[in-house]
């Protein structure tokens, strides 16, 4: 029952002779690492026991009283910063293709269809659901095991998501991306960056490693904002590393034919560059340059434009995000895991674009906004009354300044009152986008609709 503290070179040695790594007790697998987490409500050393108890092998902690009780609890002096160094460690230990993608919006339907178009051709890991912040990063690296029934794997893509300066930093040195995407630069987050440009150096910071380490970073050639953040690096690397090529799209093969969208709303139907239509599941102008993403990612790695085609056409999101579901005479729109001003811009723009009979429009808060939630509320309200839909219902404490520019609309508090007034006023034949932040939970309306 030694409180000595391992080294990361002996906790990767325990963490080879374990399936996998879990930080919760719910979630407890046969022979699996329990790494012990603090939070501001909660102490995971005090779930040590239990974890073993549970089928762990190992569990990692950083409180003495806790390791001296049980000779398989692993000792350090911070839980967090071990699993991250951990993974550092691992990933020194692979040498596949690592795909690093981070961006304001459509990351994680972005890393969804290139791990899709990838695993045409290689053993693909990716991502597992929204894992991409300092704590699930490093999960997500000590995942690429080459052990397993999918093991071992070929190519890896993670998503990277942040709400702070220096997060990307963070997150680039422990999955040191050997190729790297950012989908765009928009309004998110603007509390915890620190407003727009903020948000842009944080971002940024992504392209930041992959210049100085000199790897692969592919742009849509389109957005202005991510050419200029391309050249700065360019100019303010001059005579030190930087990337090592830089792949532009929409152009994606030698012939400089570019992929066409034929129809954006409901759903994205495109034509490639043999003249093949394309019908896939996904709505909207952004959704369309997200696969743009995938099919230069796949090219670029030699997968065959049929097979990145079917792959794109396959994808069916299942996750409150971008899917478009038909119930009785209604076509729903939802897109309820996450909202921000840039993202529900473009989202009730190809709303207003699609043609149908009736449309009406559910739309929930914008969280972590900061001082800028009203304002930006209240933006969002002129733009969806400019949109003159049939049918306009806020629901959240923050919607209702949006309610200066929107006087017909009905303005609901809380989702009980929403859910009952759905109830009380039930649609046929109208199509009907749903969105808003992850906290509001939207999707909670779906059987009301």
């Amino acid at each position: 029952m030694s409180t000595s503290m391992l080294s990361t070179a002996e906790l990767y040695s325990k963490f080879q002779e374990c399936t996998g790594v879990s930080t919760d007790t719910r979630k407890i697998t046969a022979n699996c690492l329990f790494v012990a987490l603090k939070g501001d409500n909660f102490n995971g050393n005090q779930f040590a026991q239990q974890a073993l108890a549970s089928g762990a092998r190992y569990a990692l902690v950083d409180d003495p009283a806790v390791a001296s009780q049980e000779l398989r609890c692993l000792l350090v002096a911070d839980s967090l910063l071990a699993l991250q160094d951990l993974a550092r460690h691992h990933r020194q230990t692979l040498t596949i293709p690592v795909i690093g993608l981070t961006g304001t919006n459509g990351k994680t339907t972005t890393k969804e269809l290139i791990a899709a178009v990838l695993s045409k051709n290689y053993r693909t890991y990716a991502t597992v659901g929204n894992l991409n912040n300092h704590i699930g990063v490093p999960l997500t690296v000590l995942s690429i095991r080459n052990d397993g029934p999918t093991a071992p794997y070929e190519m890896a893509v993670v998503e990277m998501g942040a709400n702070h300066q220096k997060e990307i930093e963070l997150l680039c040195s422990i999955a040191q991306p050997t190729h790297g995407l950012i989908t765009n630069v928009g309004k998110a987050h603007l509390e915890g960056f620190g407003g727009v440009e903020g948000v842009r150096k944080g971002k940024g910071e992504l392209y930041d490693y992959l210049a100085q380490h000199g790897r692969t970073v592919f742009i849509n050639s389109r957005d202005k904002v991510l050419m200029a953040m391309y050249r700065e690096r360019l100019k303010s690397l001059r005579s030190e590393t930087v990337f090592a090529e830089a792949i532009f799209y929409p152009a994606v093969d030698s012939t400089e034919q570019t992929i066409e969208l034929i129809q954006e709303s409901p759903v994205v139907i495109y034509r490639d560059e043999a003249g093949y239509e394309v019908i896939t599941y996904l709505p909207g102008q952004y959704n369309f340059e997200n696969m743009l993403s995938a099919l230069t990612i796949g090219r670029y790695f030699g997968v065959s434009r049929d097979d990145a085609n079917r792959a794109i056409a396959e994808y069916n999101p299942t996750n409150n995000r971008s899917q478009v579901i038909h119930k009785g005479t209604n076509t729903i729109l939802l897109d309820a895991y996450n909202a921000n001003p840039s993202s529900m811009a473009a989202a009730i723009r190809q709303f207003a674009a699609m043609p149908a009979r009736r449309k009406v429009v559910i739309l929930g808060d914008m969280y972590e906004l900061g001082q800028e939630s009203e304002a930006e509320h209240a933006a969002l309200g002129k733009l969806v009354a400019e949109s003159q839909f049939d049918l306009v219902i806020l629901a959240g404490k923050d919607m209702k300044y949006a309610l200066g520019w929107l006087p017909k609309a009905y303005y609901i508090p809380d989702k009980f009152s929403l859910h009952n007034w759905l109830m009380d006023h039930p649609m046929t034949d109208t199509h009907i986008l749903v969105k808003g932040s992850r906290g509001m939970g939207l999707e909670s309306v779906l059987p009301f609709l």
